[in-house]
């Protein structure tokens, strides 16, 4: 199982990052050892000070693919969840101004939350589905996936050119605008269209 991220695909982060908006979808891995045991909390790690949250849908594929037309993209994803990228921040800041990989940035161990998966029969609208992450009960990020620059099939037949998809990979399609810090203390809590999803504790 290999975790497939897709960054900067909301334009009002592309903003609040001023980063520029990319002409494809930006794509990097996180490990399988990235993701948090279900009910543990988040432990800072002592090599940042500066880990963001990074809410996001994740879409969970169900077959084996490759080189994925578009008008079949939808076959191959049947579950949909909502999850954290956790970001050391000022790590990949600098690892990017020496023009490096910034995956320790990102893929370090359980920087990858996820809640529960439901069918994508339970939504109504996958293309327009809310989403938010609340921080110590104040609303920090509100998201739509009708924002999303590249749509979850879009992505599929992007990423399954490069990665065969394979049954139980996992892709998170990209987060709006609100990210920041976390501390100990604080206490994330996720929702898809106002039903929570998880709640995490940051040691």
């Amino acid at each position: 199982m290999k975790i497939i991220c897709i960054g900067r695909n909301y334009v009002d982060h592309i903003e609040e990052l001023n980063n520029q908006r990319p002409d494809a979808p930006v794509v990097f891995l996180k490990p399988d050892t990235a993701i948090l045991p279900k009910q543990f909390p988040f432990f800072v790690p002592d090599f940042s000070d500066d880990v963001h949250y990074e809410a996001e849908i994740v879409i969970k594929v169900c077959k084996v693919g490759k080189f994925i037309d578009k008008k079949f993209a939808r076959n191959y994803y049947n579950e949909v969840g909502l999850g954290i990228d956790f970001t050391a921040r000022d790590l990949q800041s600098q690892l990017k101004a020496k023009g490096l990989p910034w995956e320790i940035a990102k893929g370090f161990d359980g920087s990858a939350v996820l809640g529960p998966f439901t069918s994508i029969s339970n939504h109504d609208a996958l293309q327009n589905l809310n989403f938010e992450l609340h921080k110590n009960g104040q609303i920090v990020q509100n998201g739509n996936t009708a924002h999303m620059i590249w749509n979850f099939d879009e992505i599929i037949t992007y990423v399954s050119q490069f990665f065969t998809l394979k049954t139980g990979d996992l892709i998170f399609t990209g987060t709006p605008a609100g990210v920041g810090p976390v501390k100990p203390g604080d206490v994330l809590e996720g929702f898809i269209e106002n039903d929570k999803q998880f709640r995490l504790a940051i040691k």
